[in-house]
């Protein structure tokens, strides 16, 4: 790669050169090594990015443009997307450490979810409350009924985490952009360079002017974004206790929040699970090394089946290759930095001292002296309220957990600060849906549920683990105003 894949912040329609001396390099998690530069915005960047945005907003044809007009725009922008494949997918390696197998979550599902809020977007069109029937004051009965319209919220500021940062990066805008918002979208100072890329496609197919602005940096960038009195709404992804950052800081402006934040989902094994089908979903915690939201950390597994479980799940991922994401036959790629790594060992040292027994991993892999690799690992009796049973890791680590009874695994896995996702096996599939009901959590999947990522079934969680919903017509919805326009039917 080129030592400088992006100089420029893309702001109001044109590339802007940051402050002088305004750059950072970029570090490939698997060599330690900067690839590449990226620009570095400053506040006057950022203030720069929300001024234009809220012009675009206010003074632009963007939000007067119909539905149909925007979402032919953005499927352009989706196709000169999808034209640099190769570029960012080699990028999101280089980037974010994801290994070749993961690229079609990094890549792949981003166009395939966005396409879906496309069409979504078309569903959404003006309806009418219930008609009434009230007496007027010359006797006569009037009919009287509401349009019901959604209209956009304003300027939207999209803050993105580095774990899947391009597939981050494209659904956060493609909630907004469709139904008239601009965006202002910051990414994470680790990952800036694939959101970048949008700017290139924005610029391309001829968004106007400052419906798209992407301004890198770090808190203060984000601090900006969050208070200012311009911006109407915040979209984040990323850890709880930034997300409660974010909630004061908007406070004194009562933006509108849309936060989806950290998990420490439940698998239950069922003592009548078919533990062939368990083991892909078992396997989970590996995704991305564990830097995944909604991934099953705690192993809730019947106490008849748990010590096979547990040899079985260590002969599994023993199987990895762990190595540099740039080799197509490695399945385990590194952390994203060093801090992240040294999170892990953490939480690997203070299971040991609460009395859960390390299976396997735990350890840096002595063949791999560069890179923020760390093996995936396995604790077995793990107290449900240790730190490794409550706390999101964020890394490779499968803590598993014994239970008796459905009472008690439903008790455990409730027991939480979040509650973000879960899955359940059992050959009784009738129990299964009815232990899913019972669980404090925004989505639950049976069996390994239906093999993909569904585009528009709502994502996003209850407790810690955040407000609103992504994806789907009603996720689109909460990026709008709802307004009530009533008159008399007739």
């Amino acid at each position: 790669m080129t030592k400088t894949v992006r100089a420029e912040l893309y702001i109001g329609g044109e590339w802007v050169k940051p402050q002088p001396g305004h750059y950072e390099d970029v570090i490939n998690p698997a060599t330690e090594q900067a690839f590449a530069q990226a620009p570095v915005g400053t506040s006057q960047d950022v203030l720069a990015a929300i001024s234009a945005a809220r012009q675009a907003f206010d003074h632009g044809p963007w939000p007067k443009m119909t539905t149909t007009e925007r979402v032919a725009k953005l499927r352009q922008f989706l196709d000169a997307l999808a034209a640099r494949r190769e570029a960012l997918c080699t990028l999101l390696v280089a980037e974010a450490g994801s290994v070749q197998a993961g690229l079609i979550i990094q890549f792949d599902y981003a166009f395939k979810h966005a396409r879906q809020l496309l069409n979504d977007a078309l569903t959404i069109t003006p309806g009418f409350s219930q008609l009434e029937v009230n007496p007027s004051r010359d006797g006569r009965k009037v009919l009287g009924t509401s349009a019901i319209v959604h209209e956009p919220m304003g300027v939207v500021a999209a803050i993105t985490p580095y774990n899947f940062p391009f597939f981050m990066n494209v659904v956060k805008v493609m909630h907004a952009l469709p139904m008239g918002n601009t965006v202002v979208l910051k990414p994470s100072p680790l990952t800036p360079l694939t959101a970048l890329v949008l700017g290139e496609a924005a610029h391309e197919v001829g968004l106007p002017p400052g419906v798209l602005n992407i301004v890198t940096g770090d808190i203060e960038a984000g601090t900006l974004l969050t208070t200012d009195k311009r911006v109407d709404m915040v979209t984040f992804t990323g850890s709880d206790k930034v997300g409660s950052l974010i909630m004061a800081q908007a406070a004194p402006t009562l933006k509108k929040l849309h936060l989806e934040l950290g998990g420490k989902s439940a698998l239950i094994i069922r003592e009548d699970a078919d533990l062939d089908l368990v083991m892909g979903s078992a396997m989970l915690f590996t995704i991305h090394s564990g830097q995944g939201c909604a991934l099953t950390t705690r192993h809730l597994v019947h106490n008849a089946l748990r010590a096979q479980y547990v040899e079985r799940l260590s002969a599994a991922v023993k199987t990895l290759k762990i190595g540099d994401p740039a080799d197509p036959t490695v399945m385990f790629g590194p952390l994203i930095r060093e801090a992240a790594r040294a999170r892990t060992e953490g939480f690997v040292a203070s299971a040991l001292e609460q009395g859960a027994r390390l299976v396997t991993g735990g350890r840096r892999p002595a063949h791999l002296p560069r890179g923020f690799y760390f093996e995936p690992t396995i604790f077995d009796d793990v107290d449900n309220r240790s730190r490794l049973g409550q706390e999101e890791v964020f890394g490779p680590i499968a803590a598993v957990i014994g239970f008796d009874t459905d009472e008690q695994a439903i008790a455990m896995a409730n027991d939480s600060d979040f509650g973000l996702h879960g899955q359940i096996f059992s050959r009784d599939t009738g129990r299964a849906y009815e232990l899913a009901l019972q669980l404090r959590t925004g989505g639950v999947a049976l069996n390994a549920g239906p093999g993909t990522m569904l585009s528009n079934s709502p994502f996003g969680g209850y407790k810690r683990s955040g407000l609103g919903r992504e994806y789907g017509r009603d996720a689109l919805i909460e990026f709008c105003q709802t307004k009530s326009i009533s008159f008399q039917a007739a």
